[in-house]
């Protein structure tokens, strides 16, 4: 999980009103240029004093960080340190240049707290930083001007920075930001499945689902007929007779199976669409969000998969019947599924959460 700071330092009437909200879904931390307006907030939430453009005040009240720009205030992060062993110091670095972009990647490597602004619309920099912070242990957070590039940020060399600071332009600002900290999936612990049936169930509209990411040989997406369970369809990454690979693409299955998204949330293979995110999960359980390019379904002959959980739960799949649609079983095997027979095993996922709307909600619900 990223890291979400709210900037109430140049928040006018909205002030009170943006607090409240922070502090209802849990910000990480609230910075302001005063250790006054420290005053009213609860001890759950991290505090940072960052006076930018005003003098250091000597008394830095409850202020968990205190964030310092050695060019205007004449003291350094470590000078602050030694004076104030109960603080925690960060250094601030516009962006404008090669000099102060190499300040900021001297601070990245050797700072705790590293707070940047770019005052360029480009990303390049931040990637250099995050490239030089590699082996560091502090944190960057990187100034955004809105939820929309703070998405971005978090998104940066796919890792991005540690966190965010944004000032709310209205109510309903914190919580998107917060929403876009917290947009990184779980990882999830996959089960075998013994494969019990399978059956030509005739014609129907499957999807290929083509991602704008190249899948990993060990990787794709679990598709399942019912919310509870899921099998993991690998990508066209490994090589076919009669056509090239494609390793963006899911052959996922027919248009009513569910896929996971974000948040928790299934979606239906037919709900997907460009610009949508779905979640790709390799033989280990680890996983990633990626961005739907294009959904292309089309009539196909169907085959039916069922399977078994050693708990006894029954998990449905639905594929293109042909022998070049894969799924993974164990140790990253690749099962062509017109082969799969009694006894085999495949690799899949159990959600314990009935669903409404796609969203997980505990409630009597039976699938079959």
């Amino acid at each position: 999980m990223k890291l979400s700071w709210l900037d109430i330092r140049s928040l006018g009437e909205a002030r009170d009103a943006i607090v409240q909200e922070a502090l209802h879904h849990r910000v990480d931390a609230v910075v302001a240029d005063d250790p006054a307006l420290f005053a009213d907030l609860p001890p759950t939430v991290t505090k940072v004093l960052f006076p930018q453009g005003k003098p250091l005040p000597e008394d830095f009240g409850d202020a968990a960080i205190v964030v310092v720009d050695p060019r205007t205030h004449g003291v350094t992060p470590a000078e602050l340190a030694t004076r104030h062993p109960g603080v925690e110091f960060g250094r601030f670095v516009e962006i404008i240049d090669a000099p102060t972009l190499e300040d900021a990647c001297e601070s990245a490597r050797t700072e705790k707290w590293s707070l940047l602004l770019f005052r360029d619309p480009t990303k390049i920099p931040l990637e250099i930083v995050i490239a030089a912070a590699a082996r560091a242990e502090g944190s960057l957070i990187t100034v955004a001007g809105d939820v929309e590039e703070a998405e971005i940020i978090f998104g940066v060399l796919e890792h991005g920075a540690d966190g965010v600071m944004m000032a709310p332009a209205a109510v309903g600002d914190t919580a998107a930001l917060k929403r876009a900290a917290e947009a990184e999936v779980p990882n999830l612990d996959l089960v075998e499945l013994r494969v019990v049936e399978t059956a030509h169930v005739g014609m129907g509209e499957r999807a290929c689902v083509d991602t704008c990411t190249y899948f990993r040989e060990d990787e794709g997406i679990l598709v399942g007929s019912h919310s509870k369970g899921m099998i993991l369809c690998v990508s066209e990454t490994h090589p076919l007779p009669y056509m090239p690979t494609r390793p963006f693409r899911v052959n996922a299955g027919a248009v009513h199976s569910y896929t996971l998204g974000t948040g928790e949330r299934t979606n239906y293979l037919s709900e997907l669409k460009t610009g949508s995110k779905v979640t790709a999960v390799d033989v280990k359980g680890n996983t990633r969000l990626v961005t739907v390019g294009r959904v292309k379904i089309e009539s196909r002959p169907l085959i039916s998969i069922d399977a078994e959980a050693p708990d006894g739960r029954r998990v449905n799949l639905i594929l293109q019947d042909d022998w070049h649609v894969r799924v993974l079983g164990p140790g990253g095997v690749v099962l062509n599924s017109t082969e799969l027979k009694p006894g085999d095993t495949v690799l899949g996922y159990l959600p314990r959460a009935d669903r409404h709307v796609g969203y997980p909600i505990d409630e009597f619900c039976l699938e079959k």
